[in-house]
């Protein structure tokens, strides 16, 4: 099971957003996925996205252990890209994902995941195309 430490002042941010009661996906951004805002293969692990759902999503089954007692999920694939001492933070007004080693993404958004969904619908598709 993937672990990840969330600090209290992301904890605060996600409580001041409304949504520390919902199904929380962490995905790697790059156009993978059914979620994916970005994309293309120079990005892959560098973008990240916190999904927020009503309900679990089967496709994320992996529930991420973490300090904050969120319903936090990802996937097999997502977890390619997780290293030792994941930690979602937010300082200087942005979601910062970083490991023992390194800053994953200092940037990472948060998006509704049915809204999402339904500008796939509609034809949209993620920024980025290719590299």
């Amino acid at each position: 099971m993937p672990t990840i430490n969330v600090t209290p002042t992301m904890l605060e941010y996600l409580k001041t957003k409304g949504i520390t009661d919902k199904e929380l996906i962490l995905i790697t951004d790059d156009a993978g996925g059914k979620y994916s805002l970005n994309g293309g293969s120079c990005s892959l692990g560098a973008n990240f996205t916190i999904i927020v759902l009503d309900q679990p999503d089967p496709d994320y089954q992996l529930k991420m252990e973490n300090n904050a007692d969120l319903h936090m999920w990802t996937s097999k694939y997502d977890t390619m890209f997780f290293e030792s001492g994941l930690t979602l933070d937010y300082k200087n007004h942005s979601v910062e994902i970083r490991d023992n080693a390194h800053i994953l993404d200092n940037a990472v958004q948060i998006a509704n995941g049915q809204e999402v969904l339904n500008a796939a619908g509609k034809g949209m598709q993620a920024s980025g195309g290719n590299c």
